[in-house]
């Protein structure tokens, strides 16, 4: 059991039977009568946002969560595979629980899976990852200098913009919680 007074943004609780995720919160003391917390969670599941709030002190249950390391094996359209490294044992993940995280994954990549018992709530890419550019217009010479940046499509298909001296086949850092390229990696 966790109070009021253990809440921090990403927590994880069990409210009503359904896993919520603390999107925000805030502590308020009035001048009159007792403190309260004024807190927004997201369905785990279902990403419905809902709006609750809690006397100071109150108590919950926090949903026991584990993480785990998986491999990502393959897409076969709305359903992910990933396989155990340990065990070999295979499971599948549908495109409604990877997200945007299947932007970042490519076949055989370690991912950080996470379970609430034996069923997948979250798939968690590194913050970071070294992707090959498949498609890029050239860059003009000249534009080298300035400031300037092109569309460039990744071999996970999503497409990110970088500066134009960066040139197709080469592998580059993206930044997964934005999209932002960071810097060009020499392998």
């Amino acid at each position: 059991m966790i109070s009021t007074a253990d809440f921090r943004n990403g927590l994880v609780v069990q409210l009503d039977g359904d896993l919520w995720e603390i999107v925000e919160f805030q502590h308020v003391k009035p001048g009159k009568g007792g403190a309260f917390v004024r807190t927004r969670f997201k369905n785990v599941l279902t990403g419905r946002i809902l709006e609750k709030t809690f006397r100071s002190g109150e108590k919950m249950e926090e949903a026991r969560l584990e993480e785990r390391s998986w491999q990502y094996l393959y897409n076969d359209g709305d359903l992910f595979h990933f396989m155990d490294p340990e065990s070999y044992e295979q499971i599948e993940v549908g495109r409604a629980i990877v997200g945007e995280a299947s932007n970042w994954m490519r076949e055989n990549q370690e991912i950080s899976l996470l379970f609430h018992g034996s069923q997948v709530i979250k798939v968690n890419v590194p913050v970071s990852v070294v992707l090959t550019i498949t498609k890029c217009d050239p860059g003009v010479q000249g534009d080298r200098a300035s400031g300037g940046t092109k569309p460039a499509t990744l071999e996970t298909g999503v497409t990110v913009q970088v500066p134009l001296f960066v040139s197709e086949g080469e592998r580059i850092k993206v930044d997964t919680r934005s999209g932002e390229y960071i810097e060009r990696v020499n392998s």
